[in-house]
């Protein structure tokens, strides 16, 4: 089968960003780059973005410059998104976008420093990292002197909010606070699936930290590639690999 054609048509369920349902402060468009385009460069620019790259993925940063931080796996998110984008004909800027901002609200220390952040902030309303992410987007994001957060187009903080699916039954949660009073004043449909963008990024965030985390765990030394031979997809690789490759290092066999 011959690799898709850059130039292979949209599909008719693709979002289009001239189509774009706009910003919560109307600006002039852009006279290079679509909606989906800026709202990426934006995140790209933010502090937020920044601050993943000492953000823990599953090793903190000062066990090794080899491992994952919050920020190389949103690159590699990103990057995964826009190709099933690409084979899905769907838009691959919105895609990319959503990926690259999807994990932005995540605190400190990985999912322990949030397990933390949550019981600390019970008395609060408790703490959910999707829900700084929209915090951040809407709100914290102080870049710009005519709005809050970053004004990002309707898609990508639909999106945000729902890459995952519906949200409406998260919305008694206190944490959740924030969206439930936002969204009457700009409906983000939270009852029903986001875009098949928005869902290509929630699948890229799956298929990348399935991968990256086995193989922190080998570099770690946590387990071992003989340790994986029975688990499915990995085994059969590997198997395959070295058949193939009966000379290969460990080392080249991991990666």
């Amino acid at each position: 089968m011959s690799p898709l054609s850059q130039n292979q048509p949209r599909a008719t369920y693709a979002e289009v960003a001239d189509a774009s349902r706009g910003r919560l402060v109307p600006e002039p468009p852009s006279r290079t780059r679509n909606a989906f385009a800026r709202d990426r460069d934006r995140i790209i620019h933010s502090t937020a973005f920044r601050r993943l790259k000492e953000k823990t993925q599953v090793f903190v940063a000062h066990e090794g410059d080899h491992y994952r931080t919050r920020l190389t796996h949103s690159l590699e998110v990103s990057q995964i998104a826009r190709s099933l984008a690409h084979a899905l004909r769907i838009d691959q800027d919105l895609a990319e976008t959503v990926a690259l901002a999807h994990d932005l609200g995540h605190p400190p220390f990985g999912h322990a420093g949030e397990d933390e952040l949550q019981l600390q902030m019970e008395p609060f309303g408790g703490f959910d990292h999707n829900v700084q992410t929209f915090r951040v987007v809407t709100k914290l994001e102080a870049r710009y002197p005519a709005f809050d957060g970053l004004n990002l187009s309707w898609e990508t903080i639909e999106g945000v909010v729902k890459h995952n699916g519906p949200v409406t039954h998260k919305l008694d949660d206190p944490a959740w606070k924030a969206i439930a009073d936002f969204a009457p004043g700009w409906d983000l449909r939270l009852d029903s699936f986001a875009s098949l963008e928005a869902q290509a990024a929630a699948i890229a965030d799956d298929i990348a930290y399935n991968n990256h985390d086995v193989d922190d765990g080998v570099q770690a030394g946590l387990f071992t590639l003989a340790d994986l031979a029975d688990v499915p997809l990995i085994g059969p690789v590997l198997h395959q690999t070295r058949q193939d490759w009966p000379n290969l290092s460990e080392r080249m066999l991991r990666l």
